[in-house]
């Protein structure tokens, strides 16, 4: 128990929720992209002998195929497997034992939580019923019910009034258009990204302006936050664990911004409460501080976003692009008369490398292209990044300066709205 008030009454089913399981698992290093025949066949006969060591119920230290030292557990040693049908946590009613107690376990991110007690994530869920399960969450295909999700989210800091906002994102990204599984367990370092439209933004506090993809602002954090911490332990994505991305992101901690509006020449993405979830890269910098015309702005964003090294473009039938524009490139590029549907068109038409440079590298030779685009053997032929203008998004967010962004997107993930509806 941690101490006799902070986590008294902690339900067993809140404990369910954070994410421990007791089966075995075999983690594989990223299959099979630029490997060597003699490494397939190493590999094959070390998961074999692994599956085979698995069946006849004998012991099985480290993991199949990986470089990594044995200590990279499934499970923390000092953690049993039937911890999950504990109801409370024997540890002293401090910060600093709770973050310990929760860190051992593999609970959270390892950052500061708030312990969540039967009262905090009652008040979270609001009356709604925490048996309602909203699905299965990937990879480990663990049911998501809102009583899971308010549990993460008062870990995280969220205030219950944002309780809608996490439900309708969960929601979002079980679509299975968004492909969670691809998105949790890819090597690329992708993060849902929360965009929050509507008057909802404002309620909230959901941060638009300055330094919105930063620090500084408690919904963007904990909302976000939240939504990792639910990806964690409902979903089951650990780092080296199920997350296999190579070097991960910052934006895996919180990804979470609303669009701006006020800043907009264009008006909204969706003027109703909407969360947009789209799985992508951390923003990359445009900056573009000289350009007076629409036409060197968009220039400078569609050499942003494409490059040697892009995964999209290689997954060409379901790549999105995502532009983030500050409000004075958006300004700029309005005043030369260019509408939303004109910024999608020109990076469409012009975020494109000719064929000899994408042979150079990059993943040419594994693309997963249309057969028309297999077709082509004009080596100065500029291919499409993504399959249609409609592919590109665009909102505006940030403040002052001549910066914008863009996100591109992976692993067959397509962008999904949901409305923010009471529960």
């Amino acid at each position: 128990m941690i101490g006799t008030t902070v986590f008294q009454g902690l339900a067993q089913s809140e404990l369910r929720a954070l994410g421990i399981c007791a089966l075995p698992f075999i983690t594989i290093e990223h299959p099979l992209g630029g490997e060597r025949s003699e490494g397939i066949s190493r590999r094959a006969r070390q998961a074999v002998d692994h599956l085979t060591s698995l069946l006849l119920g004998q012991t099985v230290t480290g993991e199949v195929g990986r470089a990594e030292p044995a200590s990279s557990s499934l499970r923390p040693p000092s953690i049993q497997a039937d911890l999950a049908d504990l109801a409370t946590i024997d540890t002293p009613d401090t910060p600093e034992a709770v973050l310990a107690a929760f860190c051992e376990r593999q609970w959270c991110d390892g950052l500061p939580i708030v312990p969540p007690t039967e009262e905090r994530v009652l008040a979270m869920l609001g009356g709604a019923p925490g048996d309602r399960l909203l699905g299965v969450m990937p990879p480990l295909w663990r049911q998501a019910t809102l009583e899971k999700l308010a549990v993460n989210a008062v870990m995280a800091g969220c205030e219950p009034a944002a309780f809608p906002l996490i439900v309708a994102a969960v929601e979002a990204m079980l679509d299975s258009s968004f492909n969670l599984y691809g998105v949790q367990a890819t090597t690329h370092p992708v993060a849902p990204l929360l965009i929050v439209h509507g008057p909802i933004a404002a309620e909230l506090g959901v941060h638009s302006g300055s330094g919105c993809f930063g620090p500084g602002f408690r919904a963007n954090a904990t909302i976000g936050r939240a939504i990792r911490l639910i990806l964690l332990n409902v979903g089951g994505a650990w780092p080296g664990r199920h997350d296999m991305a190579t070097q991960g992101s910052p934006a895996k901690f919180s990804y979470c911004i609303a669009e701006r509006v006020d800043a907009s020449p264009w008006g909204a993405l969706h003027e109703d409460n909407v969360v947009t979830v789209f799985g992508g890269e951390p923003p990359h910098n445009v900056n573009d501080h000289v350009s007076t015309t629409a036409g060197g702005i968009l220039a400078t964003v569609a050499d942003t976003a494409v490059s040697l090294g892009s995964n999209v473009g290689w997954y060409f039938s379901q790549s999105q692009l995502l532009i983030v524009l500050g409000p004075e490139h958006a300004r700029t590029i309005a005043n030369d008369g260019l509408s939303r549907a004109d910024v999608q068109r020109y990076v469409f038409e012009h975020a494109r490398l000719p064929l000899r440079t994408l042979k150079l590298g990059g993943m040419w030779g594994i693309h997963d292209w249309p057969r028309w685009m297999h077709a082509v053997t004009d080596d100065d032929a500029l291919l499409p990044q993504v399959p249609s203008p409609e592919d590109v998004m665009v909102i505006v967010a940030g403040g002052p300066g001549k910066h914008s962004a863009v996100v591109p997107n992976c692993t067959f993930s397509r962008a999904v709205s949901r409305p923010i509806r009471p529960i």
